[in-house]
Protein backbone atom coordinates (compact mmCIF):
# COMPACT_ATOMS: atom_id res chain seq x y z
CA UNK A 1 0.00 0.00 0.00
CA UNK A 2 1.49 3.49 -0.59
CA UNK A 3 2.19 5.32 2.33
CA UNK A 4 0.46 8.64 2.54
CA UNK A 5 -3.40 8.56 3.39
CA UNK A 6 -3.95 10.86 0.06
CA UNK A 7 -2.38 8.57 -2.49
CA UNK A 8 -5.67 6.08 -1.71
CA UNK A 9 -7.94 8.91 -1.56
CA UNK A 10 -11.30 8.18 -3.18
CA UNK A 11 -14.43 10.04 -3.81
CA UNK A 12 -17.94 9.00 -4.48
CA UNK A 13 -20.16 11.46 -5.10
CA UNK A 14 -20.78 11.55 -8.55
CA UNK A 15 -20.77 14.83 -11.16
CA UNK A 16 -24.23 15.35 -12.42
CA UNK A 17 -23.46 17.64 -15.15
CA UNK A 18 -23.83 15.82 -18.12
CA UNK A 19 -26.98 14.76 -17.04
CA UNK A 20 -28.55 18.29 -16.74
CA UNK A 21 -30.84 19.20 -19.87
CA UNK A 22 -30.74 22.45 -22.01
CA UNK A 23 -27.41 24.83 -22.17
CA UNK A 24 -28.61 27.04 -19.45
CA UNK A 25 -28.25 23.94 -16.68
CA UNK A 26 -25.21 22.28 -17.90
CA UNK A 27 -23.47 26.06 -17.45
CA UNK A 28 -25.29 26.15 -13.57
CA UNK A 29 -23.52 22.34 -13.14
CA UNK A 30 -20.38 23.29 -14.88
CA UNK A 31 -19.86 26.06 -12.38
CA UNK A 32 -21.25 23.94 -9.47
CA UNK A 33 -18.56 21.45 -10.64
CA UNK A 34 -15.74 23.88 -10.54
CA UNK A 35 -16.63 24.65 -7.09
CA UNK A 36 -16.29 21.23 -6.13
CA UNK A 37 -13.16 20.90 -7.42
CA UNK A 38 -11.61 23.16 -4.25
CA UNK A 39 -13.70 20.33 -1.54
CA UNK A 40 -9.75 18.89 -1.48
CA UNK A 41 -7.41 21.22 -3.06
CA UNK A 42 -6.82 24.72 -1.79
CA UNK A 43 -5.42 26.09 -4.70
CA UNK A 44 -6.56 25.42 -8.87
CA UNK A 45 -5.45 26.70 -11.72
CA UNK A 46 -7.30 26.42 -15.20
CA UNK A 47 -5.80 23.75 -16.84
CA UNK A 48 -5.79 21.56 -13.52
CA UNK A 49 -9.70 22.30 -13.17
CA UNK A 50 -10.14 21.69 -17.14
CA UNK A 51 -8.22 18.54 -17.01
CA UNK A 52 -10.26 17.24 -13.51
CA UNK A 53 -13.80 18.37 -15.42
CA UNK A 54 -12.80 16.81 -18.58
CA UNK A 55 -14.30 20.57 -20.44
CA UNK A 56 -12.74 23.13 -22.58
CA UNK A 57 -10.03 25.58 -20.75
CA UNK A 58 -11.86 28.44 -22.12
CA UNK A 59 -15.43 26.89 -20.26
CA UNK A 60 -13.58 26.97 -17.18
CA UNK A 61 -12.23 30.22 -17.31
CA UNK A 62 -15.78 31.40 -18.24
CA UNK A 63 -17.02 29.71 -15.36
CA UNK A 64 -14.10 31.04 -12.95
CA UNK A 65 -14.77 34.72 -14.32
CA UNK A 66 -18.43 34.90 -13.50
CA UNK A 67 -17.87 32.98 -10.06
CA UNK A 68 -15.16 35.55 -9.05
CA UNK A 69 -17.19 38.71 -9.82
CA UNK A 70 -19.71 36.92 -7.22
CA UNK A 71 -16.98 36.27 -4.41
CA UNK A 72 -17.25 32.44 -4.68
CA UNK A 73 -13.62 32.09 -6.13
CA UNK A 74 -10.87 34.61 -6.15
CA UNK A 75 -7.30 34.29 -8.09
CA UNK A 76 -3.89 34.51 -6.05
CA UNK A 77 -1.61 37.26 -6.95
CA UNK A 78 1.47 35.78 -6.37
CA UNK A 79 0.84 31.98 -8.12
CA UNK A 80 -2.17 32.99 -10.72
CA UNK A 81 -4.26 29.98 -9.21
CA UNK A 82 -7.93 30.06 -7.87
CA UNK A 83 -9.00 29.40 -4.45
CA UNK A 84 -12.43 29.94 -2.79
CA UNK A 85 -13.64 33.50 -2.09
CA UNK A 86 -15.05 34.65 0.99
CA UNK A 87 -18.51 34.81 0.03
CA UNK A 88 -18.26 30.84 0.34
CA UNK A 89 -17.28 31.36 3.75
CA UNK A 90 -19.98 33.71 4.42
CA UNK A 91 -22.65 30.82 2.87
CA UNK A 92 -21.19 28.38 5.06
CA UNK A 93 -20.83 30.00 8.28
CA UNK A 94 -24.79 31.17 7.44
CA UNK A 95 -25.87 27.22 7.01
CA UNK A 96 -23.80 25.96 9.44
CA UNK A 97 -25.47 28.78 12.07
CA UNK A 98 -29.07 27.87 11.07
CA UNK A 99 -28.03 24.10 11.28
CA UNK A 100 -31.49 22.85 14.35
CA UNK A 101 -29.30 19.22 15.10
CA UNK A 102 -26.08 21.14 15.43
CA UNK A 103 -26.58 23.70 17.80
CA UNK A 104 -28.73 20.81 19.91
CA UNK A 105 -25.28 19.14 19.29
CA UNK A 106 -22.58 21.53 20.43
CA UNK A 107 -23.07 21.24 24.23
CA UNK A 108 -23.29 17.77 24.02
CA UNK A 109 -19.63 17.54 21.93
CA UNK A 110 -17.93 20.23 24.20
CA UNK A 111 -19.00 17.53 27.31
CA UNK A 112 -17.16 15.13 25.08
CA UNK A 113 -14.42 16.63 24.48
CA UNK A 114 -13.86 17.78 28.02
CA UNK A 115 -14.10 14.80 29.30
CA UNK A 116 -11.86 11.88 26.82
CA UNK A 117 -9.51 14.63 25.46
CA UNK A 118 -10.33 13.33 22.16
CA UNK A 119 -11.36 14.90 18.79
CA UNK A 120 -15.27 14.70 18.84
CA UNK A 121 -17.41 15.15 14.92
CA UNK A 122 -20.67 15.61 14.28
CA UNK A 123 -21.87 13.81 10.59
CA UNK A 124 -24.91 13.71 8.94
CA UNK A 125 -25.49 11.41 5.80
CA UNK A 126 -25.56 13.13 2.09
CA UNK A 127 -25.73 10.46 -0.94
CA UNK A 128 -23.33 7.92 -0.32
CA UNK A 129 -21.03 9.58 2.21
CA UNK A 130 -20.55 11.47 5.24
CA UNK A 131 -20.33 15.17 6.09
CA UNK A 132 -18.60 16.36 9.04
CA UNK A 133 -20.93 19.28 9.88
CA UNK A 134 -19.03 19.97 13.32
CA UNK A 135 -15.47 19.22 15.00
CA UNK A 136 -13.40 19.99 18.04
CA UNK A 137 -10.31 18.77 17.08
CA UNK A 138 -7.88 18.14 19.88
CA UNK A 139 -3.75 18.01 19.36
CA UNK A 140 -2.54 15.43 17.10
CA UNK A 141 -4.91 14.77 13.94
CA UNK A 142 -3.69 17.98 12.48
CA UNK A 143 -1.34 16.58 9.72
CA UNK A 144 -4.80 14.30 8.45
CA UNK A 145 -7.36 16.68 9.05
CA UNK A 146 -5.93 19.98 7.79
CA UNK A 147 -5.20 17.78 4.11
CA UNK A 148 -9.41 16.96 3.91
CA UNK A 149 -12.48 18.32 3.35
CA UNK A 150 -15.49 17.69 5.55
CA UNK A 151 -16.50 14.59 2.89
CA UNK A 152 -15.57 10.83 3.50
CA UNK A 153 -17.44 8.14 1.69
CA UNK A 154 -19.60 5.72 4.64
CA UNK A 155 -17.34 2.83 4.15
CA UNK A 156 -14.35 4.46 5.23
CA UNK A 157 -15.81 5.78 8.65
CA UNK A 158 -17.19 4.42 11.76
CA UNK A 159 -20.16 7.58 11.23
CA UNK A 160 -20.86 5.88 7.98
CA UNK A 161 -21.47 2.31 9.13
CA UNK A 162 -23.45 2.94 12.35
CA UNK A 163 -26.04 5.29 10.46
CA UNK A 164 -26.17 2.43 7.66
CA UNK A 165 -26.62 0.03 10.06
CA UNK A 166 -29.95 2.15 10.88
CA UNK A 167 -30.81 4.07 8.15
CA UNK A 168 -31.90 1.88 4.57
CA UNK A 169 -31.35 4.36 2.04
CA UNK A 170 -28.44 5.23 3.05
CA UNK A 171 -27.42 1.95 3.53
CA UNK A 172 -28.76 1.39 -0.16
CA UNK A 173 -26.33 4.23 -1.48
CA UNK A 174 -23.24 3.52 -0.64
CA UNK A 175 -23.79 -0.15 -2.07
CA UNK A 176 -24.74 1.75 -5.36
CA UNK A 177 -21.83 3.44 -4.97
CA UNK A 178 -19.88 0.48 -4.89
CA UNK A 179 -16.28 0.25 -2.06
CA UNK A 180 -13.27 1.63 -3.36
CA UNK A 181 -10.36 1.37 -0.90
CA UNK A 182 -8.70 4.59 0.89
CA UNK A 183 -6.12 2.93 3.41
CA UNK A 184 -4.82 -0.46 4.46
CA UNK A 185 -8.16 -1.70 6.31
CA UNK A 186 -11.02 -0.05 4.32
CA UNK A 187 -13.96 -1.73 3.58
CA UNK A 188 -13.66 -3.36 0.15
CA UNK A 189 -16.74 -5.54 -0.46
CA UNK A 190 -20.15 -5.57 0.77
CA UNK A 191 -19.43 -8.91 2.41
CA UNK A 192 -17.15 -7.28 4.65
CA UNK A 193 -19.92 -3.92 4.48
CA UNK A 194 -22.35 -6.88 5.88
CA UNK A 195 -20.13 -7.48 8.23
CA UNK A 196 -19.77 -4.34 9.64
CA UNK A 197 -23.20 -3.42 9.66
CA UNK A 198 -24.37 -6.41 12.06
CA UNK A 199 -21.38 -5.58 14.27
CA UNK A 200 -23.07 -2.67 14.14
CA UNK A 201 -26.59 -3.74 14.92
CA UNK A 202 -25.80 -5.83 17.42
CA UNK A 203 -23.96 -3.44 19.55
CA UNK A 204 -25.26 -0.23 18.58
CA UNK A 205 -22.11 1.12 17.82
CA UNK A 206 -19.19 0.92 15.26
CA UNK A 207 -15.71 1.21 15.04
CA UNK A 208 -13.04 2.23 12.59
CA UNK A 209 -9.02 1.49 12.72
CA UNK A 210 -6.63 2.68 10.03
CA UNK A 211 -9.86 2.79 7.50
CA UNK A 212 -9.90 6.73 6.86
CA UNK A 213 -6.49 7.41 7.81
CA UNK A 214 -3.49 4.94 8.54
CA UNK A 215 -3.17 5.14 12.50
CA UNK A 216 -5.99 6.90 13.46
CA UNK A 217 -9.10 5.30 15.13
CA UNK A 218 -12.82 6.06 15.52
CA UNK A 219 -15.93 4.59 17.81
CA UNK A 220 -19.44 6.48 16.74
CA UNK A 221 -22.97 5.70 17.81
CA UNK A 222 -26.32 7.22 15.65
CA UNK A 223 -28.36 9.99 16.42
CA UNK A 224 -31.58 8.89 15.50
CA UNK A 225 -34.96 10.72 15.82
CA UNK A 226 -38.33 9.86 17.00
CA UNK A 227 -39.14 7.10 15.00
CA UNK A 228 -35.50 5.02 15.09
CA UNK A 229 -34.05 6.45 12.39
CA UNK A 230 -30.49 7.45 11.91
CA UNK A 231 -30.68 10.94 10.74
CA UNK A 232 -26.36 11.70 12.04
CA UNK A 233 -23.25 10.32 13.68
CA UNK A 234 -21.71 11.54 17.14
CA UNK A 235 -18.21 10.09 16.96
CA UNK A 236 -14.91 10.28 18.97
CA UNK A 237 -11.45 9.69 16.66
CA UNK A 238 -7.74 9.89 17.95
CA UNK A 239 -4.66 7.86 17.73
CA UNK A 240 -5.14 3.81 17.40
CA UNK A 241 -3.36 2.96 20.36
CA UNK A 242 -5.49 5.02 22.61
CA UNK A 243 -8.59 4.54 21.05
CA UNK A 244 -8.49 0.90 21.22
CA UNK A 245 -8.18 0.27 24.49
CA UNK A 246 -11.30 2.38 25.35
CA UNK A 247 -13.69 1.33 23.18
CA UNK A 248 -16.31 -0.01 25.45
CA UNK A 249 -15.92 3.28 27.70
CA UNK A 250 -16.27 5.61 24.52
CA UNK A 251 -18.98 3.46 23.58
CA UNK A 252 -21.03 3.74 26.20
CA UNK A 253 -20.41 7.60 27.09
CA UNK A 254 -21.44 8.19 23.30
CA UNK A 255 -24.32 5.90 23.79
CA UNK A 256 -25.45 8.09 26.85
CA UNK A 257 -24.96 11.76 25.35
CA UNK A 258 -26.37 10.79 21.53
CA UNK A 259 -29.81 10.06 23.19
CA UNK A 260 -29.75 13.34 24.68
CA UNK A 261 -29.65 14.80 20.93
CA UNK A 262 -31.99 12.34 19.86
CA UNK A 263 -34.73 13.69 22.54
CA UNK A 264 -34.32 17.31 20.52
CA UNK A 265 -35.00 16.09 17.49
Amino acid sequence: MAGADEDLWVVSTPRLTTEEPGTALRSVGIALDVLECFSTDAELGVTDIARRLGVAKSTVHRMLTVLGRRGYIEQVAATGKYRLGIHVYELGQLAQARHALRHAALPVMRYLSDTTGLTVNLAIPDGADMVFVERLEKPGLEEHLEHIGRRLPAHVTSSGKVVAAFNSDFDRARREAGFPPRVSRTVRSEADWDRELELARRSGFATSESESFNDVSTVAVPIRNMRGLAVASLSLMGPTGRIRVEIPRLAQLLRTESRRIGRQL
